[in-house]
């Protein structure tokens, strides 16, 4: 597992600093330390953002393989990390990679998509809309709607709202993190709460959003 020792290789990463003091540190250093090769370093970076890309994936891809694709995510970070220059924005960069990961998948999923029956297609999309296969992901009163009103919307929508409404990132680090004006980031946003908004009540949800 890609936790238990990043790269597995003759001249992968040397434990440095001493684990009991690697949870306070902050992320620069952490980050500085994993590309001097510590490993520790790097478990304790994906120990304290593993939830939150773990929770982005699934917002986005769903559930079927999501333990794959934050493996993925991390694999990314790890082989690209000597390049990181800017180590306050890890956080922004990390997801930077957890979207470009999702886009991928979704990619990989519509050509699927493309040589299967339409019911089969059909099975497929029900088969990544399943939230209680991951309950404490999304606290939501309206969960199950709000997930499959998510399903409603293009992959960019989905992506401004989730990023900006249940990851709670600010539109500027939205914008940031999509290589977007901040303008066209509140348009997407305005749009998919609509959009939300009027499936909820489609439903009989009336106090919404």
């Amino acid at each position: 597992m890609l936790v238990d020792n990043p790269i597995q290789s003759g001249n992968g990463p040397r434990p440095i600093s001493a684990p009991s003091s690697r949870e306070a540190l902050g992320d620069q250093q952490l980050v500085l330390q994993s590309q001097r090769g510590d490993s520790g370093a790097f478990r304790q970076l994906y120990r304290r953002h593993q939830q939150k890309v773990r929770s982005t994936l699934y917002q986005l891809c769903g559930a079927q393989r999501l333990d794959d694709l934050v493996q993925e995510v991390f694999l990314r970070v790890w082989k690209s990390l000597p390049q990181l220059r800017q180590h306050r924005y890890f956080a922004t960069w990390l997801y930077r990679i957890t979207w470009n990961v999702a886009q991928d998948e979704r990619r990989a999923l519509g050509q699927v998509a493309r040589h299967q029956a339409p019911e089969e297609a059909l099975l497929e999309t029900v088969s990544l809309s399943r939230p209680q296969d991951s309950p404490d992901l999304m606290h939501l009163h309206y969960q199950d709607l709000v997930w499959r009103g998510l399903q409603q919307l293009s992959f960019e929508h989905r992506t401004v709202l989730v990023l900006h409404d249940l990851e709670d990132l600010p539109q500027k680090t939205v914008a940031d993190i999509l290589q977007l004006p901040t303008g066209t980031i509140k348009s997407r946003l305005f749009y998919a709460r609509q959009a939300i908004r009027q499936y909820l009540q489609a439903q009989g949800v009336q106090d919404v959003l």
